[in-house]
């Protein structure tokens, strides 16, 4: 026992000896660590003070633009400035103009119009009378900021206007609107920075001194109010020294390097570039960072003494007393990890992994009455508990998985009679559409996009043909799957009632019939469970005796287009079953060679699509028909397929979609 107590001894001192040896060379590492952390530090806090300032500045004006450009984007803001006298546009356009105004930070919003040259501006102090301020002028100088805009090709512009006599910066953001190809004109609103940078120059952290200058190194924001250069141009020859940064700095070697630290920031905004220079005699380091879009620099000014992180003189103290305790411990560790832990520990690790093993039959040492014994004995119950559960749950996961199986079968058979019953459910939907009726009286003249959102929809199409012409229309039902299919089911009995009735050459009174029949039959209902029961219709009744049509809708227009132009019979402002009726009108209208006549639900139009997921919409739907207007009704439908299959990508199918299209013949007569 003494020659082992003695090897460990001798082992212990010369471990000793090697950290006392070790320590010296350490403790002059850790002041040059120290020194180089205090350098690090004191860089690292003027970038992210830099960066932090530069984000509270563009914070604001990021959130300016996003609702400009959805302001300036609007399908109602492109409608009005493509048609500025259009007084249904100018209305909606104000009013919604109006709740974008209430959103910006400045309660501002600007609109310049391209056909016309007329400007709107509305703000609290200046409220909009709905007319424009001025009129843009080509020939006036003071407007040629429009057209550089429009020329520059640039989706918007932010213009930074600094005024020295109220001493107030503003921005003013310009987004350009474009239709077609060609500029529609410019809407935006204006954003006061005066605020944050009275605050931004007054709240100073300890050392540092913040400021803003521009390209040229004149002082935009700076804690001496007097060198501030609020008249400051491209040109800063006019400036007092004192209000620019160069003035500031202790030579010309300084100022060049400022120079090139300022056009690197300009090169690369997206870093933050460091110079050590004298301002007004004292060492600084100038953390210079450049704002692209108010093409602003952000420059902060930082004492190194500020940041120091540890004071040196108890330094010396705090080493000695280090070296001390460490001896301590360093003695007391040498005797007791080994007798009292590691040993110990090592055949604890030996028997714990053969539990791990799985070989539970193995027993750790547990005759010890310390800690190590303790967790011996701990770690041995729990070795037998582990093995208990794990047989009770390998019995519970057999029972388990038993049961599961037999939930999915009759899952699966569930399922299964759902899915037969919705395929028989498109089938009796299908055989009521009257696709056989239609070929038999127009042959090749027609074609029908009838795709429901589900197996089965709220949208169908109908065809009564009787000696002198024949009816055809469009329903969409509210509602979609089986409760738009039961819809459809009654509504197409109902249209079949008036028609038996009244006969198919007016499609007004039969409309009128529809809603009277059906707000008979579900009106109690309906209110009683809060259903949707609104039903959009468009019906044509084609004369061909008298070689003329007669059109009438229920919030479902009638598009006639000849390839070159289109038109647009708008139907009943609205639908069959709301709440307030109306009384519907016929629409006399010739028929028109050549021509093409397309009546459609809204599930095309409001179908998701494109890169932000927006609707078809009504103007590209209204090109569509007009670039195949002159194909055959069965080539138009596949090309309209196509087109909206190319525009929805990954979107889902939102509603269900009914198109038809047809091309009456004028020259034939019933036979």
């Amino acid at each position: 026992m003494a020659v082992r107590w003695g090897l460990r001894g001798k082992s212990a001192l010369a471990l000793l000896t090697a950290c006392l040896v070790a320590l010296i060379p350490a403790l002059l590492i850790g002041w040059l660590a120290i020194d180089a952390v205090r350098q690090q530090f004191s860089q690292a806090y003027a970038e992210n003070f830099t960066l932090l300032q530069m984000q509270r500045i563009l914070a604001p004006i990021s959130r300016e633009l996003a609702l400009a450009e959805r302001f300036a984007q609007s399908p109602v803001t492109r409608d009005w400035l493509a048609d500025e006298q259009d007084p249904a546009k100018r209305q909606r356009f104000f009013d919604e103009a109006e709740s974008y105004r209430q959103g910006f930070v400045d309660h501002t919003y600007f609109a310049v119009v391209d056909a016309s040259g007329d400007y709107y501006f509305s703000s609290d102090d200046e409220p909009t009378d709905r007319q424009p301020r001025y009129r843009l002028s080509a020939d006036d100088p003071d407007d040629n900021w429009y057209s550089h805009l429009i020329a520059s090709g640039q989706s918007y512009t932010l213009n930074v206007n600094i005024d020295r006599e109220l001493q107030e910066a503003k921005v003013w953001i310009n987004v350009v609107i474009r239709g077609d190809g060609r500029p529609l004109g410019i809407a935006g609103t204006g954003l006061d920075l005066s605020r944050f940078l009275d605050a931004f120059i007054r709240t100073r952290a300890h050392g540092i001194t913040p400021m803003i200058v521009n390209r040229q190194g004149a002082l935009l924001a700076y804690p001496d109010a007097s060198r501030i250069a609020f008249n400051a141009q491209a040109d800063n020859g006019d400036l007092a020294r004192g209000q620019q940064l160069a003035a500031l700095l202790g030579g010309e070697d300084e100022r060049a390097g400022l120079r090139e630290v300022i056009q690197r920031a300009v090169a690369d905004p997206d870093d933050v570039y460091m110079l050590t220079a004298h301002l007004d005699g004292h060492p600084r380091l100038l953390s210079v960072g450049y704002i692209p879009q108010l093409d602003w620099l952000m420059v902060t000014e930082l004492d190194r003494q500020s940041a120091q992180l540890i004071a040196t003189h108890w330094l010396w103290p705090l080493s000695l007393g280090a070296i001390a305790l460490m001896v301590l411990l360093l003695t007391g560790f040498i005797y007791t990890s080994e007798r009292l832990i590691l040993a110990p520990l090592r055949r604890l690790k030996q028997s714990a992994q053969a539990i791990a093993d799985g070989r539970y039959d193995s027993r750790l040492p547990v005759q010890r009455s310390d800690e190590i014994g303790e967790l011996s004995r701990a770690f041995a119950d729990m070795a037998a508990q582990v093995e208990r559960h794990t047989q009770q749950l390998e019995a519970t996961v057999r029972q388990r998985t038993a049961a599961l199986e037999a939930t999915n079968q009759e899952m699966g058979q569930a399922h299964r009679q759902i899915e037969s019953s919705l395929a028989y459910a498109s089938l009796i939907q299908r055989a009521i559409l009257p696709g056989e009726n239609l070929d038999a009286r127009l042959g090749n003249r027609y074609g029908v996009m009838w795709q429901p959102r589900d197996q089965v929809g709220g949208d169908i199409f109908i065809f009564h043909a009787t000696p002198d012409g024949y009816l055809l229309g469009v329903i969409d039902c509210a509602g979609h799957g089986v409760p738009g299919a039961l819809m459809t089911m009654l509504v197409k009995a109902s249209i079949d009632h008036a028609v038996l009735r009244l006969g198919g050459a007016d499609p007004a009174a039969i409309l009128d019939d529809v809603d009277a029949r059906c707000r008979e039959l579900l009106q109690r209902e309906a209110l009683t469970a809060n259903l949707a029961t609104d039903i959009d219709m468009g019906l044509v009744w084609i004369d061909e005796r008298q070689h003329r049509m007669r059109f009438a809708g229920a919030k479902m227009a009638l598009h006639v287009a000849d390839g070159e132009r289109l038109e647009c019979h708008p139907g009943g402002r609205r639908a069959l079953m709301q709440k307030r009726r109306m009384r519907y009108a016929n629409l006399e209208l010739p028929l028109q060679p050549g021509a093409s006549y397309t009546l459609c639900s809204d599930g095309f139009l409001d179908q998701a699509g494109g890169e932000r997921g927006f609707g078809f919409g009504r103007q590209r739907f209204a090109e569509m028909l007009t670039r195949h207007a002159t194909l055959t009704p069965t080539d138009q439908v596949a090309a309209f397929a196509q087109e909206l299959a190319a525009y929805s990508g990954t979107h889902p199918q939102r509603d269900d979609i009914t198109l038809l299209v047809f091309q009456p013949d004028p020259g034939s007569r019933p036979t």
